[in-house]
């Protein structure tokens, strides 16, 4: 059984900073592609950043140069560094690990950014 959990969430001004952390209960972590994905009230759960096994990274434009995602397999971790938060990035934040073409989700974290 696989199990992510999320942590790091919390309220933050606007210009400022969280880490987002994510451990992962599976084997052969660092075999699997990660991902950090997003969700707004009213809107669709949107892919934020991911890393393939290897630790290629990929961003929604939205937050390419504000965030990095990076992974330390010997702790089965993912990080978000999100900096330069603004408003619009306030969401539920979910880890997301594929292991054998099956989806594993975590139970979310919330990002408020607001003044």
């Amino acid at each position: 059984q696989v199990q992510l959990v999320e942590s790091g969430g919390g309220l933050v001004r606007p210009g400022g900073s969280l880490r987002l952390s994510c451990a992962a209960s599976v084997n052969m972590f660092s075999i699997y592609a990660v991902g950090w994905y997003r969700q707004a009230p009213g809107k669709q759960r949107e892919l934020v950043a991911a890393a393939t096994s290897g630790g290629t990274p990929n961003y929604a434009d939205s937050v390419k140069g504000r965030f990095t995602i990076s992974r330390d397999n010997a702790k089965n971790t993912v990080y978000l560094q999100m900096n330069t938060l603004k408003p619009e990035d306030t969401a539920v934040y979910y880890c997301n690990i594929r292991v054998f073409g099956l989806d594993y989700w975590g139970q979310g974290t919330q990002v408020t950014v607001s003044s």
